[in-house]
């Protein structure tokens, strides 16, 4: 059976109407999904905007406490307390408001409940201040009460303290080591010893020997003994690599010729120095210095011909 024209046309207009809905449904559907969208944009700005309040707000607690527990240690300490624990908190403080920059909003209110305590510690420090200018006032009360015995006894005091200083001194002076029997001898290429002049074939090692003298007042302990070997122009023999080196002596830098570190014990201990030259010696009389420490302890010459 064939159609006629108003059955197609009839068709047609159910064929756009439902095309039509079905646009319609689209728009519906992404105007839903917009929504919704929009939505949970809102609620995660909003959630943002409050962690960023929150985060300032207790950043800004964190500032204040830190500030005013800066405060309280300098009080503190101008009033003679231990500020020592007070500055590990300050330090565990400062760690904490970095972390803070770095947290989530579950760890900001974790910070929130330690600022109570921090809070509290600033209290506490309150009542130790006070506590601390009770007794500074006590304690100047005291010192005003003696200051007059004080004035009486200073020059006592100073008396004392200058005969002490005195004794002291002489103590020092006594204490210092002595050198004596000081020898110096020339070893040749064979070993073989000789006293007195020398002539530069006679002498392949210098040797120098002495022995440090009882000394009842100085007290057992390490000594780093030094001697200086000075030819007739002035110049001290000198070479790092047969162990010469510097030291202080009167505030100047002066060479040393060889050195031994030793342990004093007081038994008149003998040492024995030798030294290598390596080339000829300068003609004429040489001097020997021997040091303990930084003072001259003995000296003693030899003639090279």
């Amino acid at each position: 059976m064939n159609e006629g024209p108003q059955d197609k046309k009839d068709k047609k207009n159910n064929r756009n109407i439902l095309i039509i809905a079905f646009l319609a449904i689209l728009l519906i559907i992404n105007g839903v999904k917009f929504y919704i969208d929009y939505q949970k944009d809102q609620e995660q700005e909003a959630e943002i905007t409050s962690k960023n309040v929150e985060l300032e707000e207790t950043m800004n607690k964190l500032e204040s406490i830190s500030n005013e527990l800066d405060l309280k240690i300098e009080e503190i300490k101008k009033l003679g307390g231990d500020v020592e624990e007070l500055r590990k908190v300050k330090e565990e403080l400062e760690i904490e408001k970095e972390q803070l920059r770095k947290s989530s909003n579950a760890q900001i209110a974790n910070f929130r409940t330690k600022l109570a305590g921090y809070e509290s510690l600033l209290k506490k420090q309150d009542v130790e201040i006070a506590r601390l200018r009770l007794v500074n006032e006590e304690l100047l009360t005291e010192n005003t009460g003696l200051k007059t015995q004080t004035n009486l006894l200073s020059d006592s005091i100073s008396a004392i303290s200058q005969t002490r200083n005195q004794l002291a001194q002489k103590v020092q002076v006594a204490s210092q080591l002595k050198a004596e029997n000081i020898k110096i001898s020339a070893l040749n290429a064979r070993g073989k010893e000789r006293e007195g002049e020398f002539r530069n074939r006679q002498i392949e090692k210098l040797k120098v020997d002495f022995n440090l003298a009882e000394n009842k007042v100085a007290p057992i302990e390490g000594k780093d003994i030094k001697i200086r070997v000075i030819d007739p122009e002035g110049n001290v023999l000198f070479d790092v690599a047969t162990g010469s080196g510097t030291f202080m002596h009167n505030g100047k830098e002066n060479f040393y010729t060889a050195n031994q570190e030793i342990l004093f014990d007081n038994t008149r201990q003998q040492l024995s120095f030798l030294y290598e030259k390596g080339s000829d010696y300068v003609k004429g009389k040489h001097m020997v210095e021997i040091f303990a420490d930084d003072y001259m302890i003995g000296t003693q010459t030899f003639t090279v011909k």
